[in-house]
């Protein structure tokens, strides 16, 4: 016994590094939620939707990249004010439907407090607008990537785990 109070000596052994022990199914869950975004994201001419994504930044862009977004990605910070950025998010991207029926844009702040309030606000004032807005992929990368960070930045570190199970789905699909 151990000095975890009667537990098994093997108990508080495990590294933390090795995160929760259902690490491999929050992975596979942010992956195929990835992967089906990709699909989305991906321009028409290469079978995809053509829905754009909106991230906060330049290095969420990168993150997303390099687990093989290749369709549009708009950034937030762009030195506009909010009110600008909703304009021309509405008047570019939302005044056809993509061919899939879906959404017109992929919402994916990041999931601290900011994150959270900036995606609230975003998507309220498109919604007013009668933009429908696909927030799924933040939902599933909120419970799954949590505890590896809180940001779409975050996920670059775990891009190389990621990436087989991504690319399956896409396989699958394609």
């Amino acid at each position: 016994m151990s000095e975890w109070g009667g537990l098994p000596d093997w108990v508080g052994q495990r590294s933390r590094a090795a995160g929760p022990p259902d690490r491999e199914v929050r992975f596979e869950m942010a992956a195929k939620a990835i992967a089906a975004s990709i699909l989305r994201n991906r321009p028409i001419a290469e079978g995809g939707s053509g829905c754009p994504v909106v991230v906060e930044g330049i290095n969420d862009e990168k993150a997303l990249r390099a687990l093989g977004f290749s369709g549009t990605i708009e950034k937030v910070n762009r030195g506009w004010d909010r009110a600008r950025l909703v304009a021309y998010l509405h008047s570019t991207h939302c005044f056809s439907r993509p061919p899939d029926g879906g959404p017109s844009l992929i919402l994916l702040m990041d999931w601290d407090r900011t994150g959270g309030k900036l995606q609230t606000s975003l998507r309220d004032r498109l919604m007013a607008l009668d933009a429908p807005i696909d927030e799924g992929l933040r939902m599933i990368l909120l419970r799954a990537m949590k505890p590896e960070g809180r940001t779409v930045e975050s996920l670059l570190p775990h891009s190389q785990l990621l990436e087989p199970i991504i690319q399956g789905v896409l396989d699958e699909v394609g």
